[in-house]
């Protein structure tokens, strides 16, 4: 079943599209528009979302499903913060005056 994914691409120029249109030429889709623009990538064809948003992301420009569009993937986990021990805190002087009229 053909599925539309639509995707923004950070695109400032025609050479920026010419790219885009480039990496899309190698998938097997029914169509696709790309929309200087509005900075806006529309793909129709039996493909996965997923799949067009790794091969749009070849071209080298900034890729991000369209508001509205399949959630982007997810991005790879990233190891846990490790935290680092607390420094101890050092003890505070005794206040000399206070000491001193502790004594007397």
């Amino acid at each position: 079943m053909a599925e539309t994914v639509v995707l923004r691409v950070a695109m400032s120029c025609q050479g920026c599209a010419g790219a885009v249109k480039r990496v899309l030429t190698n998938m097997e889709v029914e169509s696709f528009e790309v929309d200087l623009q509005e900075q806006k990538v529309t793909v129709k064809g039996d493909v996965t979302p997923e799949a067009v948003f790794q091969t749009v992301s070849k071209s080298g420009k900034k890729t991000s499903f369209w508001e509205g569009e399949a959630k982007e993937p997810a991005p790879a986990p990233e190891p846990e913060a490790v935290a680092a021990p607390a420094e101890p805190v050092p003890e505070a002087a005794p206040d000399v005056a206070t000491a001193a009229a502790a004594t007397a």
